[in-house]
Order: structure tokens, then sequence, then C-alpha cells
């Protein structure tokens, strides 16, 4: 950042608190926060709805209007972009891979995304339903399915690859 002196090869974390203490469903966005590192406007989760441990989650995105990254779409209409749309399927896999105990000190890196396909335009007003389900899942990498729904019918769809790894610690 312009204006603060850093130390040589100083690094810039963001230390968040780790707890073991279970669940309760749903999780507001306070929660969320507690497992994911994002913060707005990036955090594109705002509520989980089910979670099933090594198996599936399932969460809402409410899409308004005065979101940052709207794009003029079809005539004119601001649409959610189909890479926020992407990265919000992806969140609510971390959702599901961090809330385990054992990983809530880890990160998950998004490592690719395949056989993505966008089926239909995301616009203010929405309640998008994002679902993901493990297909594969080891100690530091897996992969998922995921799904993003609006009034029931696929806006988008994917195969998510994922690793773990560990926090940075504070330099």
């Amino acid at each position: 950042m312009a204006g603060l002196p850093r130390a040589p090869g100083a690094r810039c974390t963001l230390a968040l608190p780790v707890s073991d203490a279970p669940l309760k469903l749903p999780l507001e966005i306070e929660d969320i926060k507690a497992i994911l590192p994002h913060r707005s406007p990036f955090l594109l989760v705002d509520r989980v709805l089910e979670l099933e441990a090594d198996r599936r989650v399932v969460a809402v995105k409410n899409v308004t209007s005065n979101e940052r990254y709207f794009i003029a779409g079809p005539g004119g209409v601001p649409t959610l972009p189909a890479s926020i749309l992407t990265e919000a399927m992806a969140q609510a896999g971390a959702v599901l891979i961090l809330s385990k105990p054992e990983n809530r000190s880890r990160l998950v890196y998004f490592m690719g995304i395949d056989r993505v396909r966008y089926r239909r335009p995301v616009v203010a007003g929405d309640r998008v339903i994002l679902e993901a389900d493990v297909l594969r899942l080891r100690a530091k990498m897996g992969s998922l399915r995921g799904r993003a729904l609006v009034d029931g019918k696929i806006a988008c769809e994917g195969l998510m690859t994922f690793a773990l790894g560990d926090r940075p610690t504070a330099a």
C-alpha cells in the first residue's frame, strides 16, 4: 500500500479466528466469514442452508442491483458475470471443505474448472442456490461438482478441482 512503510520481504496476511466449535445451520454471514478468508465485495456466499460433511453443501447468493461487478447483458440488462457465478460456486465448495474441524486452519486453493456451462443469465433480484457435491476428496486435493440454480433452473454448472494448503503465518 502506498504511504505505509514495510520491512523488505514482509508479507501482509490476514489472521482469521479458527474454531473447532460445531457448526449450526443455517450458517449466516458471520459464520461464513469465520470459515472463508474472503470479505466484501468478494465474499459471494450469503447463507449456507445444508451441509453434509465430505458430501455436499447448499448455499445462497442473493443478487442485488448495487453489486459493483454487474455488466450490461442482453438488451442492456445488468447481468452477473459468469466468472463471478463460477467463483460463488467455488466459495460454496470451500465452505464445505473448510467446515471440517481438521481443515479450519487451512486454505482452499481453486485449481481449475472443467466442463463449465452457463445456461441462463443471472440478474438483480435473483436468489441463486449454490450446490457443491464431493466427487473425490483426498488429504490435500479434491474435486467437486458445482451447480448454480435460479428458480430451480440451472444457471451454471461445472467440475471444480481444489488443493488444500496451510494458511500463511503472520510475518
